[in-house]
């Protein structure tokens, strides 16, 4: 009876996991900027949020982005998920440091540029620099 309670709890526990919240920890920038993009395409913020540089400006950006995509229809927000990246450049701009990738989504297939940068020895997206431009 006793593990019973025991596997049933175990069950609980990995049912609940909100798979949303999963980060995986990438492995280079690429990774990082892939994960974040493909995030913020499906609507998942909080999951985006974590690959991204922390920093108020930051935080401002991806709520602005938030509001704006769900006010979006049901028709967009289904052509946002189910879009696929591509890449057009990478550009090492301080190598192992500050990387600037440049990619569209096939949904509106319209060219964006995306920052990340390797802070406290993790890949982060510095996502201001995708409406600031500034390095």
């Amino acid at each position: 009876m006793k593990y019973s309670f025991l596997i049933l709890g175990f069950l609980l526990f990995f049912s609940c996991k909100n798979n949303e919240e999963e980060y995986h920890k990438p492995e280079s920038a690429i990774d990082a900027g892939r994960e974040f993009i493909q995030q913020t395409l499906k609507g998942k913020f909080n999951a985006a949020n974590q690959y991204m540089l922390q920093d108020e400006d930051n935080q401002f950006w991806l709520a602005k982005w938030s509001k704006e995509f769900n006010k979006s229809t049901e028709q967009d927000k289904a052509g946002y998920s189910k879009a696929a990246i591509t890449i057009y450049e990478v550009t090492d701009v301080i190598p192992d440091s500050v990387t600037i990738i440049n990619f569209s989504n096939s949904y509106k297939n319209r060219p964006q540029k995306v920052k990340v940068v390797k802070s406290n020895g993790e890949w982060k997206v510095d996502f201001k620099y995708t409406f600031s431009g500034n390095l």
